[in-house]
């Protein structure tokens, strides 16, 4: 990294690092060429957040009047994807990817040299570190590396959850009291401390915001946070506004998933232990309460940060975003995780607001969250490296292009693979040799299979072809054609 890290610390102590002498060399030399101040960077990071998470992008049933601001300050990126993950903890695949910068196997490979990657300079922090900023992280880290090592200033480093107690799986069982409460603090959890997390990040983010606002160098600050992931806890109050009657079953509710096994996620999977199975109306909705209130919870705290961000004076010269590592079954589809290939966990809310961007737009492209990490090297005026694989997301809101990727790629494992292109969506399970066909511009809530009609074996093939371009890009040596002859072209 460019500048020396001697200044490490925990929360932060004082305003003398923005005085020190090299930093305002750096400064100088970076606004040598230029004397506008480079834009500053907020990112917010949400765990377990599906794309219709937030009330302003048509879900009437969750309140989020602070990030239904931000929406309405920016644009949205209503088709943003994770591409997976190669174990059941999804967040770390795409924490791993963001940070990289690289497609999904290509990460995987590079997750055991971190270290070495982040003293070359190859890390996101480290590459706007070196473009000029000041870097900033708290909370859920989850990527194998030292993120004391990565940023310039760190508070609190989560681990990827609390740990969750006994009480709180296979819950609520009908007829019978639930034996876990999201707003007992005595279960632990985001309580744990004596703070929510959620809080203690709103407080953290709030003064590194206040800290950077008196700083010459602009500032690069990522702030994840824990929630929605469970145990998703918040103060009663917040659980109040969600009475039960007043809370859906998913449409596409299934007590059973018929196929969760061969996808690797069986209900032994921790995720999905957490209601009973087969699942219940009953505890889809309590599970559903839950989630709308953390997530309600997180978007006060987050209302904090766009406070804090306004008193600074900086707010007209930043980029923010918003976005989630990956979504959430919550009960779609007979299923409770993200390990699985339905739009209710592959996709996220990604929106963006900055000084160039269209207020209440909302874009079609289909793009990957991860795009965010060359998106803010470019905005600094860094080049962005040649191993970065994901695409700037500022020339498709600047209208320079109409899309930066043909078909999407998803995988879990090596149970699961996917691909989605011109409103169709082919999800196969190599081990059993099942395929499932959507067309999901017609039927988004994914409820009606076609891949057993005849009719649809040329377009299947087709999609067959394009996924196993995907797979040459994203590193992914798996073989499907030995599993899906019939779906293998023929030259």
């Amino acid at each position: 990294m460019s500048k020396t890290k001697t200044l490490r610390i925990v929360l932060f102590v004082s305003m003398a690092y923005c005085a020190l002498g090299v930093a305002g060399a750096v400064a100088a030399e970076n606004s040598a060429s230029d004397s506008k101040q480079p834009p500053n960077v907020l990112f917010i990071f949400a765990d377990d957040m599906t794309f219709d998470g937030i009330h302003a992008l048509g879900n009437g049933e969750v309140q989020t009047p602070n990030l239904d601001r931000l929406v309405a300050r920016g644009t949205t990126f209503r088709y943003a994807y994770n591409q997976g993950a190669w174990h059941g903890a999804v967040c770390v695949a795409s924490r791993t990817m963001i940070n990289t910068g690289r497609f999904l196997w290509h990460a995987k490979a590079a997750e055991g040299r971190l270290g070495r990657e982040l003293e070359e300079g190859r890390i996101w922090s480290a590459i706007m570190d070196r473009a000029g900023y000041d870097t900033y992280f708290s909370g859920k880290w989850h990527v194998k590396l030292d993120a004391r090592k990565a940023f310039d200033f760190v508070g609190n480093v989560r681990p990827g959850m609390p740990n969750q107690t006994k009480a709180g799986y296979n819950r609520p069982l009908e007829g019978q009291d639930d034996p876990w409460s999201p707003y007992d603090t005595k279960f632990g959890g985001f309580w744990k401390g004596g703070k929510h997390w959620s809080e203690v990040l709103g407080d953290v983010g709030s003064s590194f915001l206040a800290q950077a606002g008196q700083c010459e160098r602009p500032f690069f600050m990522y702030l994840a946070f824990n929630a929605p992931h469970d145990p998703r806890q918040s103060p009663k109050r917040f659980v109040d506004r969600y009475p039960l009657d007043k809370v859906a079953v998913p449409e596409n509710f299934l007590p059973q998933y018929p196929h969760a096994k061969a996808a690797g996620c069986p209900w032994g999977l921790r995720d999905e232990r957490l209601a009973p199975m087969p699942r219940t109306p009953h505890s889809v909705k309590v599970h559903r309460q839950e989630y709308y209130a953390i997530i309600t919870h997180m978007d006060e705290q987050i209302g904090r940060l766009l406070d804090a961000l306004d008193k600074t004076g900086k707010a007209e010269n930043t980029y923010v975003f918003f976005t989630a590592d990956h979504g959430l079954a919550v009960g779609h589809h007979g299923l409770m995780g993200k390990q699985n290939m339905y739009d209710h966990s592959l996709r996220v809310p990604l929106v963006v607001v900055g000084p160039d961007v269209s207020k209440n737009e909302r874009l079609d492209a289909p793009v990957y969250l991860q795009d965010i990490m060359p998106t803010s090297v470019e905005l600094a005026g860094a080049e962005v490296p040649d191993y970065v694989q994901f695409q700037s997301l500022a020339p498709l809101w600047r209208g320079q292009r109409d899309q930066s990727y043909e078909a999407i790629y998803g995988a879990y494992k090596d149970r699961q693979r996917a691909v989605i292109d011109d409103g169709w969506k082919l999800i196969l399970y190599p081990t059993v040799s099942v395929a499932r066909l959507y067309h999901v511009a017609e039927d988004p809530l994914e409820m009606k299979d076609l891949a057993d009609q005849p009719e649809q074996l040329e377009r299947m093939r087709r999609l067959f072809g394009k996924l196993q371009e995907l797979q040459k890009e994203t590193g992914d040596q798996l073989d499907l054609a030995t599993a899906f002859p019939k779906l293998v072209t023929v030259d």
